[in-house]
């Protein structure tokens, strides 16, 4: 896999990038927004926000306006809620603040990688083991019986069901279904509860602690 790392302290970059390499990732590393927007084809793009010559906001416009597959993943140090908001909807398919550990990062760009490599088109029929979803007509089945969704549990499974077995990260979840990262008291967990309830498998929507949810695939 190609990797674009955008990131303009060298000192990052360096162990990022040898970190990388370590993984089997080719990766090209450039510091400002025009040698980003300048550069080849990527399956993948780490993108710093605070660049020399202008923002990463705007490379993460351009890349995703120029190539739809493409994976994108800010890394950067604001953490506010509305940054990962602005950040997520320019674009990015996900926001990891620093500092993070190279697991974590590893994780989510396999997450990224299998969710930017497969769209479902808009009449595809999904299956995974007993449980099918038609995206098309928005309706589930559940070892044969239709399963009686409201719009959004409908949203949150077909959320989770683009990545089958991959954690999805919970402002990934909430971004899809209620395009924001915030949601007053437990509203995802309250539809993943009632999502479980109605499915009648507890262990078809896997919780990971600490970075959102995973369908059990097959």
């Amino acid at each position: 896999m190609r990797l674009l790392l955008v990131e303009d302290d060298v000192r990052v970059a360096g162990a990022l990038a040898a970190g990388l390499r370590r993984r089997g990732y080719l990766v090209e590393h450039v510091e400002t927004v025009a040698a980003a927007l300048a550069a080849g084809p990527v399956d993948l793009v780490l993108l710093d926000l605070n660049l020399p010559d202008g923002d990463g906001l705007t490379v993460c416009r351009t890349l995703r306006a120029a190539s739809p597959g493409i994976g994108i993943i800010v890394l950067t140090a604001r953490s506010e809620e509305r940054d990962r908001v602005v950040g997520l909807r320019t674009g990015a398919d996900d926001y990891v603040v620093k500092p993070f550990s190279m697991a974590e990062l590893q994780a989510r760009i396999e997450a990224v990688l299998r969710r930017a490599t497969w769209v479902a088109p808009p009449s595809s029929v999904l299956s995974f083991g007993p449980l099918t979803i038609d995206v098309a007509a928005r309706e589930v089945h559940y070892d044969g019986r239709l399963v009686a969704l409201t719009r959004k549990e409908f949203d949150v499974l077909l959320s989770l069901a683009r990545q089958p077995g991959v954690a999805v990260p919970r402002d990934r979840i909430l971004m899809d279904v209620w395009q924001t990262t915030w949601r007053g008291g437990h509203t995802l967990e309250v539809h993943i509860g009632s999502l479980r309830s109605k499915l009648g498998a507890d262990d078809l929507v896997q919780t990971v602690r600490g970075v959102g949810y995973r369908l059990k695939a097959g």
